[in-house]
This record gives structure tokens, C-alpha cells and sequence, in this order.
């Protein structure tokens, strides 16, 4: 994949937030520590996507070759190395990586990285994951990004992203009213038929599977998987 300037804009944008502004935010967001309810509809739906998107990978993953790509703390590189998975999990933020390391048992096959999802260094995979990485992208990127991993996809991609529905509007709308501290990074919706065609045309022969949409308070996610052709 040949790196778009927005594609690199919105890269470095989520770098900036993670490192430098919500490192610890989103560690106790993704821990078991109380939160605002804002941030509890957040992980309760994240929570949610994550068991739904684990559920559509084989329970038995041994000697198959995993990407977690935007891995954020590690949670689902950990449930795949747990079945048997050598996992590559990325993310664009040190900040966060040093804590899915923490925090990760010992004993799996993970190999933790700081960089670019769709870095071609990171090689071959059976199966690739990316669950709320690409929903800060235009949707071209989105599908540069998908069909950079698709070439190199010997299973399934799953991947989620965020519907362009009115109720999500409104939900992005009213969250420019609450504190930056509450704040997420932006979120680009896309509408559901536009991005299939897109991934269609970028990806001749590819099928496309299951897809779910997970809605809880103020998260909205939609996963689509898709077979490479």
C-alpha cells in the first residue's frame, strides 16, 4: 500500500491522542476500573464486538498466523494466543502497547509492535483482525488498508467500522458536548453499501461473510468479515 497524506495525517493524529492525551484514559477504560457511564456504554459495547468477533475465528488457532492490527492494550491478541495462535499484534501507540505487555500472561506467542497495521514487514497471516483501528480513516484509506492485508490474507479478515445511521450521527453530534476528557478520537462513519462495493472493487474475487452491528449507549460498530479471493 502506497501511504496516502491522509492516511498519514489521520495515523499521526491517533499517535498524538494516545500518547500524549489518553494513555491512561484508555487503560482504565479497557480495565475493570470504575468509569463515567459514558465510558461504560463505550466498554460494555466494546466488550460486546470483541466476544463477537472472537466467535467467528476457529476456537482451535494452533499453527495459525494471526494480526492484530490496532491492537490497542491486547485484549483480543491475548484470546487468540490463548488458542493457540502465533499473534502479531500492532499498534500505532507505544504508550498502549507497553500496557497489553504489562498486562499479557506470560507463556503466549505474541509479538508485541509499535507501528503500521499494513506495514508489509509484519508478513503473511491466516487470519486478521481489526476491530475499531480503521473507524478513524476516510473510507478510500479504510479500503486502501483492507486490500493491503487482503494480499497477504490466506483466510479471513474481520474488521469493524462505523454505519453512517442517523442515530450515530446524533451520537457523534452530542459528544462534541462533553469533556475533551470523555472524548474518543474522531470517528468517520461510512455507509454500509458504499464500503462493500469499494472492498468489491479493490478486492476482485473476494467473498464476503458474516457481519454484525453492536449498539450501546454511545458506542456503534459494525463488524464485516471478508475471504480474500
Amino acid at each position: 500500500m502506497t501511504t496516502t497524506l491522509s492516511y498519514s495525517r489521520y495515523r499521526g493524529q491517533l499517535e498524538t491522542y494516545f500518547d500524549q492525551t489518553a494513555s491512561k484514559a484508555w487503560e482504565q477504560l479497557t480495565s475493570d476500573a470504575p468509569v463515567s457511564g459514558i465510558r461504560a456504554t463505550v466498554r460494555a459495547g466494546r466488550d460486546e464486538m470483541r466476544a463477537t468477533m472472537l466467535s467467528w475465528l476457529p476456537d482451535d488457532l494452533t499453527g495459525k498466523r494471526v494480526l492484530d492490527a490496532g491492537c490497542g492494550t491486547g485484549a483480543f491478541a491475548v484470546e487468540a494466543a490463548r488458542r493457540g495462535a502465533d499473534v502479531v499484534a500492532v499498534d500505532v501507540a507505544a504508550s498502549l502497547i507497553d500496557i497489553a505487555r504489562k498486562r499479557a500472561p506470560s507463556g503466549l506467542a505474541i509479538d508485541w509492535r509499535v507501528g503500521d497495521m499494513h506495514d508489509a514487514v509484519l508478513g503473511t497471516f491466516d487470519h486478521v483482525i481489526a476491530m475499531d483501528s480503521l473507524i478513524h480513516y476516510p473510507a478510500f484509506d479504510m479500503v486502501a488498508v483492507i486490500r493491503s492485508l487482503g494480499e497477504r490474507t490466506r483466510g479471513s479478515m474481520v474488521f469493524t467500522f462505523a454505519p453512517r445511521t442517523p442515530l450515530l450521527m446524533l451520537a457523534l453530534g452530542m459528544g462534541r458536548l462533553f469533556p475533551r476528557s470523555d472524548r474518543s478520537p474522531a470517528i468517520l462513519p461510512v455507509r454500509e453499501g458504499l464500503l462493500r462495493t469499494l472492498i468489491a472493487n479493490a478486492l476482485p474475487g473476494a467473498r464476503f461473510g458474516r457481519d454484525a452491528r453492536v449498539s450501546a449507549g454511545f458506542y456503534t460498530s459494525h463488524a464485516l468479515e471478508v475471504m480474500p479471493g
